[in-house]
């Protein structure tokens, strides 16, 4: 039995599991047993909240699925059963996977949707996570009952000079290349919000510690890296109806709104810009994001 919680965040609620399932950090703050899925170059950690109609949560690169910690809450309150996911290489799931692309990050969750073998599911993505949801609405239809998509690359975005873009290169190069990954990367999370949430800390020294553990920058890296040609190809493959979530202050895009409605064009949606907020608007305003995001789900059920 999944169970249900109605907190407006995961505080004080207590993971269920093994003792390695509770391990320190975050995680001991989850409220269900963590489980897994066995793919066939490792496995993928996730848990399952709620009863109701099936939502798939999706973080993005370099953080985990207690990025949806502020989100989630309000989905399963609402009448939702939520899944959130760990990607490859990231939080527990397994490290050493050969491939960080977009489309194997969205074959994760085609294959995720199959297990839980509840349809449609509706489909969220952060980030490079919105990368793999579209990649997986593209792939299979029948799976897919709407997208929502929060700071979304979804495509190579062009640079707003070739020096900025030289200067993004050496700098993900340099930042990634020694001991103070970790560290860097925390440092760089941190200028992604313009608002943050009373556990930042906390949470950021997580990631961080969890980003020490051998083989999880790998993974980190090889997303950085992944060209998003293989997601950009497919989106007018894409049916399910999507909404376009983008902080007004993203400060990974030149122009976050002519980014939205370019993704929002391609993809036949809509958009929804979050006044002040940075690449993580559900975690920096969750009371603006989750009132919009659930709106648009109850638009496709009837609730």
């Amino acid at each position: 039995m999944r169970r249900r919680y109605d907190v407006p965040g995961l505080a004080g609620a207590v993971a269920a599991g093994s003792s390695q399932e509770r391990s320190s950090g975050i995680y001991a703050k989850y409220p269900s047993e963590t489980r897994f899925l066995q793919r066939p170059d490792g496995r993928l950690a996730y848990n399952d909240v709620g009863q109701g109609p099936l939502v798939v949560m999706v973080p993005g690169l370099g953080d985990l699925r207690t990025e949806y910690r502020y989100l989630a809450p309000k989905l399963v309150t609402a009448g939702y059963r939520v899944v959130t996911l760990d990607l490859r290489g990231h939080g527990q799931s397994s490290v050493g996977w050969p491939d960080y692309t977009s489309a194997a990050l969205g074959s994760d969750v085609v294959a995720l949707v199959r297990h839980l073998d509840t349809r449609p599911a509706h489909l969220v993505g952060t980030s490079m996570g919105a990368a793999a949801v579209a990649w997986a609405a593209a792939e299979a239809p029948d799976l897919v009952g709407s997208l929502a998509l929060i700071g979304p690359f979804v495509r190579d975005v062009p640079p707003a000079s070739a020096f900025r873009a030289a200067l993004q290169q050496l700098m993900m190069r340099v930042g990634f290349a020694g001991p103070w990954a970790p560290r860097a990367w925390g440092m760089a999370y941190a200028s992604f919000h313009t608002r943050k949430p009373a556990d930042f800390d906390a949470y950021r020294d997580a990631l961080v510690a969890n980003l020490r553990e051998p083989g999880r920058l790998d993974a980190v890296k090889g997303m950085i890296f992944a060209s998003k040609s293989d997601v950009e190809a497919r989106l007018a493959e894409v049916r399910a109806p999507t909404l376009v979530v983008m902080g007004e202050a993203d400060p990974d895009f030149a122009d976050p709104r002519a980014e939205a409605e370019t993704v929002a064009r391609l993809l036949r949606g809509t958009v929804h810009m979050v006044p002040g907020a940075g690449h993580y608007p559900h975690v920096e305003v969750p009371d603006d994001v989750a009132p919009t995001l659930l709106r648009f789900l109850g638009a496709r059920e009837g609730m």
